[in-house]
């Protein structure tokens, strides 16, 4: 099964075989992905490197939080595309915008306010979680419609820190 996945401005092209084998861009990987028991966090050895990460399902594809960055990864197997005419990638969303916490933890710092335009990319909220500060970004340019969250607040997973329109 191939699958597309957008990453920002980046399509990457992953193809799992029917022996579990996986290719990723047409060149092999060896890979193995672990859920830790109990929290919102996977162990990934990618090619003999280890990485842990926090991920979680949002309307416009997977919030991942990997070394203090958060990015949003699409997801489009090879028959969606083909249903949606081979589009080359998947329309952007233009809608308001709910950015929520992939894990729990407390909130150190927001870095907007109400009504302030943001780019693609730029720092929201800065999120302690694990002992680490994670730099919670904006997955798209628009304009803060809403910050839900305060310093010294404590979030759990899934709460939404930031509305952007």
């Amino acid at each position: 099964m191939k699958y597309f996945v957008y990453v920002d401005d980046e399509e990457f092209v992953v193809e799992i075989d029917e022996t579990g084998n996986i290719a990723l861009d047409g060149e092999p990987v060896d890979v193995d992905l672990a859920r830790i028991p109990g929290q919102p966090v996977y162990s990934l050895l990618l090619e003999h490197r280890s990485y842990e990460f926090a991920a979680e399902e949002v309307r416009d594809g997977y919030a991942i939080l990997l070394q203090g960055e958060q990015y949003i990864a699409r997801v489009e197997d090879e028959y969606r595309r083909r249903l949606m005419g081979g589009r080359a990638r998947p329309a952007p969303t233009t809608s308001d915008m709910n950015i929520t916490a992939p894990i729990p933890g407390r909130i150190v710092k927001v870095e907007v306010r109400e009504g302030d335009e943001v780019a693609d990319g730029q720092p929201l909220v800065i999120l302690e979680a694990m002992k680490m500060e994670n730099e919670i970004r904006a997955p798209r340019g628009g304009t803060v419609q809403r910050v839900h969250v305060e310093p010294g607040q404590s979030v759990e997973q899934g709460e939404v820190l930031i509305t952007l329109g």
